[in-house]
């Protein structure tokens, strides 16, 4: 089995939806794990609600340290946002590290379904990426 860790600054929003959608779409091919840098301690509910949406349940993910996979290997280490990129350490252990800079769905303002659908965009852009790679096994930009 091959296996993904996602990176992002808090791990309660992009990094959580792809751990999920990456899960789903490596159809049991993938391992998935998902860490932050300064993870917030809790998954976004709007992360979880935009989720459920496509029949994914990340209600019981919950927000880790990268430390906590320091001595792991990995086929693909992906970061998801431009501070983690920088913020995370060196994984001796990835195979491959990838970049994707995707908006903060936690950063728009507004009311809660103008969020929500700042949430579902980015799960679709997400989406879009991971089913790209899992695909073709290759980077996508």
């Amino acid at each position: 089995m091959k296996r993904a860790l996602i990176l992002c600054t808090g791990n309660s929003c992009r990094s959580q939806m792809a751990e999920g959608l990456w899960r789903e779409l490596g159809k049991g091919e993938w391992e998935v794990h998902s860490a932050g840098s300064n993870p917030a301690g809790y998954v976004h509910p709007l992360a979880i609600q935009s989720m459920r949406e496509v029949g994914i349940d990340i209600s019981n993910n919950r927000s880790k340290q990268v430390d906590e996979f320091r001595n792991q290997t990995f086929d693909v280490v992906l970061t998801v946002c431009d501070s983690a990129r920088e913020a995370c350490p060196v994984l001796p252990g990835a195979k491959k590290v990838l970049h994707w800079s995707i908006e903060d769905p936690a950063q728009v303002t507004g009311s809660e379904e103008h969020r929500l659908g700042a949430f579902r965009r980015i799960r679709n852009e997400i989406s879009s990426k991971v089913r790209d790679y899992v695909s073709r096994g290759q980077e996508t930009e």
